[in-house]
């Protein structure tokens, strides 16, 4: 989503005629965010209001990802959460209980409100016993003041003061992409990631099996794909060059 459709709180020039094609030509799609605070419907609010015709259903979050993922490994557990809505609302869809009490697993996403106490919780839960989970690896996310940390940094200190290793279920996880096939009931044969991020989202559809392009309207700059051991199928200036 970032970077490939919209960067901040601006529209990539050309991203809405790129989604109307996708849906007059019957293709289905769906936009993928490592970010963990919003819901899917949060995020169909946000896009419309951008000028993105979508719907909550064309939305896959990392933590949407991450709650099924739990819910395949042990149905209808318990978890202690650092997050926001849209991490904590996908548990409850799953069946998840939110608990400090001897939770399943510690689960860790994106917020703004990172608390002191929150995380000496969290660490002691894990020492305690509970698996680690995090949303995504991201150790930085952009603000308008600049970057921010974000889940990943938090998860560094967690791990540094547990000697516990998160897993990740974002990207670059194919875990996410797997899932995200399944959700559109698709093969990678036939499906295109399209991103703007070398380490995450190119890596990732490579990984999986799909064609890769990237677009250079977010992080990955022209100068540096050659730093990378991997090429994706395409390289093109954004979203309005993809022919359909």
């Amino acid at each position: 989503m970032d970077g490939v459709l919209v960067r901040g709180q601006e529209l990539v020039p050309g991203a809405d005629d790129f989604i109307d094609r996708l849906t007059a030509s019957s293709r289905k799609f769906l936009i993928l965010t490592n970010n963990s605070e919003r819901t899917p419907k949060d995020l169909e609010h946000r896009l419309r209001e951008m000028g993105l015709r979508v719907t909550a259903k064309h939305i896959y979050t990392s933590a949407v990802a991450t709650a099924l993922f739990l819910a395949s490994q042990q149905p209808r557990g318990t978890a202690f959460v650092i997050g926001e809505s849209g991490l904590i609302e996908a548990l409850h869809d799953v069946g998840y209980v939110i608990t400090d009490r001897r939770p399943d697993y510690v689960v860790v996403g994106d917020s703004h409100h990172y608390d002191y106490d929150r995380i000496t919780q969290a660490i002691r839960l894990v020492h305690a016993g509970a698996r680690f989970i995090a949303t995504n690896p991201d150790v930085t996310g952009p603000s308008r003041r600049g970057i921010v940390p974000a889940t990943g940094s938090l998860v560094a200190l967690i791990e540094k003061a547990t000697g516990r290793q998160a897993y990740f279920v974002g990207k670059p996880n194919p875990l996410m992409m797997r899932t995200a096939l399944h959700l559109l009931n698709e093969h990678s044969e036939h499906t295109i990631m399209v991103g703007d991020r070398m380490a995450t989202d190119i890596v990732t559809g490579i990984e999986t099996g799909m064609e890769t392009i990237l677009v250079l309207t977010g992080v990955t700059r022209l100068e540096e794909v050659d730093q990378f051991p991997y090429r994706p199928s395409r390289i093109v200036e954004s979203v309005k060059e993809i022919a359909l």
